[in-house]
């Protein structure tokens, strides 16, 4: 499907109007992307690694992760390989969450004017 800006902007703001309603977490920009780029990549991730792939600093990375672990979206774990080095793993309440988002992107979709 190929959306004009103005359809793109539509549907913006149908899924967070939906998101609202809803009562989702409020998730900043970056910790939705820090999200999406844990659940849509193959892991094994670090914080490391995904601070350098989002272009964030490691300091913004923990911040994120901070808010992620306590709803349970993702989960913070030592590398037992490598002590220096933090692991980033999913969590079923994340992969639930994002598959409701989905959903309510995909009901957002449905009868946007042409």
């Amino acid at each position: 499907m190929n959306l004009t800006s103005n359809q793109s902007l539509e549907l913006w703001r149908r899924v967070m109007v939906s998101a609202l309603r809803r009562q989702l977490p409020d998730l900043t920009a970056r910790q939705f992307a820090l999200l999406l780029q844990a659940y849509m990549t193959d892991p094994p991730h670090t914080v490391r690694g995904l601070a350098a792939d989002l272009k964030m600093s490691k300091p913004a990375v923990t911040r994120a992760l901070d808010k992620l672990q306590q709803l349970d979206y993702l989960r913070r774990k030592t590398d037992a390989a490598d002590r220096r080095s933090v692991l980033v793993q999913r969590t079923v309440k994340g992969s639930v969450f994002l598959i409701d988002f989905a959903d309510s992107i995909t009901e957002a979709t449905k009868n946007l004017s042409p």
